[in-house]
């Protein structure tokens, strides 16, 4: 198939899971042609079977704010046009989806009936999608799509709920390319020393420090693991509440003992390193940043939200807390840290759930059968 896909190409969960798609189709022997602002960040530019059409926005004086939402229709209509793309998927349903509404109309006045897919991810639908000025757009561009997929069954419910959506949401769950992200024990011997000490744990957490990622959770309960074993804690990732984390760590006087590293291209190189993942999120759609730690044989601790107890199971592959309950994380941590053979077990637990039910390979089977469904049954309506 020739498949355009559409997403935000920063260092957020749906730009991630979109590339990562992306890469594992080609893989697979599909071209694959992204259309936006700027090249996802973990695309190298060099793959095989992978192409990138930057969008183009006219910063013309009367636009306060300029229409990248028509920019962009203009463009996935323009290359899909161009190398005869059998399919549109776009990721995150604000804007694209109404983007991807408006090609699909355009490509029809031509008589070219190209069908469209949106996966939602989460704020698109918990947080943005449910803003006034956004909701009846955000609603009609998911019932315009020819097919949708959400990353949860708690994202599909919640979708339903919220925007009274009665049409297919077909549960298809985040993924992990399982050969790529594991423990090398080599590697680990040869890159911990530069974050670690061999009698200290490391602790990690991984995203796009947002509010909603609660990091002043993170560095206060590091703070506490701190104080109880020798432990360091890395921070990867970068955004709005960097600097809260770093105040945070200077106030509790652990400043010398957090690895601020930033965005990063090499994480499957990186978490193995870690011994434990904290996830103290106010909502997480699904956990993907867990679920790479997990392949890594890494286990986390994390909160009783969203999606997150579809990949997490409390007390067998990681734990689970409410939201910013401090005290009780921060205890899990430290007896599970002191506990060698605890930790082992969970540590295989995370890697076996991972490899079971998570892996690229049974993954992206599920999104090629969805693809050949939606073409089939856009063909069949137009003949």
């Amino acid at each position: 198939m020739k498949i355009g896909i559409t997403c935000y190409p920063t260092y957020g969960g749906s730009g991630v899971v979109a590339t990562e798609l992306g890469i594992e189709l080609a893989a697979r022997g599909h071209e694959i042609h992204f259309i936006t602002y700027s090249q996802p960040f973990r695309l190298s530019g060099r793959e095989s079977n992978i192409h990138f059409h930057e969008v183009a926005v006219s910063n013309y004086p009367l636009f306060e704010h300029p229409p990248y939402d028509l920019a962009l229709a203009t463009r996935m209509a323009e290359v899909a046009e161009f190398y005869s793309l059998n399919l549109l998927h776009v990721h995150y349903a604000i804007p694209h989806s109404v983007s991807a509404l408006l090609a699909r109309q355009m490509l029809a006045t031509r008589g070219i009936h190209l069908p469209f897919i949106t996966t939602l991810h989460g704020t698109d639908i918990t947080l943005v999608g449910l803003d006034r000025s956004y909701l009846p757009i955000t609603k009609f561009g998911i019932e315009e799509s020819d097919g949708v997929t959400s990353i949860s069954s708690y994202l599909r419910d919640r979708t339903r709920e919220a925007f009274s959506i009665t049409s297919e949401i077909e549960v298809i769950r985040n993924f992990v390319n399982c050969d790529v992200y594991f423990r090398d024990p080599k590697l680990v011997a040869e890159m911990r020393p530069r974050f670690a000490e061999p009698n200290e744990r490391l602790l990690v957490h991984l995203s796009n420090f947002r509010p909603v990622k609660r990091i002043q959770d993170v560095v206060k309960v590091f703070a506490r693991v701190a104080k109880a074993m020798p432990a360091r804690l890395m921070l990867i990732g970068d955004g709005p509440d960097r600097s809260v984390a770093e105040y945070l760590a200077r106030e509790h006087d652990v400043q010398d003992r957090v690895h601020f590293i930033g965005k990063q291209d090499n994480v499957n190189e990186l978490l193995p390193l870690a011994d434990l993942m904290l996830m103290p999120s106010e909502m997480e759609s699904f956990g993907l940043a867990a679920l790479e730690a997990m392949a890594c044989s890494v286990p986390t601790i994390g909160t009783r939200v969203g999606g997150v107890a579809e990949l997490i199971q409390d007390g067998h592959n990681g734990l689970l807390f409410n939201v910013g309950d401090i005290e009780s994380m921060s205890t899990a941590a430290i007896a599970l840290l002191g506990d060698q053979q605890r930790l082992e077990a969970m540590a295989r637990a995370g890697r076996k759930t991972a490899q079971d039910h998570f892996c690229a390979s049974r993954v992206i089977p599920l999104y090629e059968e969805y693809y050949d469904r939606v073409i089939a049954r856009t063909a069949s309506s137009t003949m």
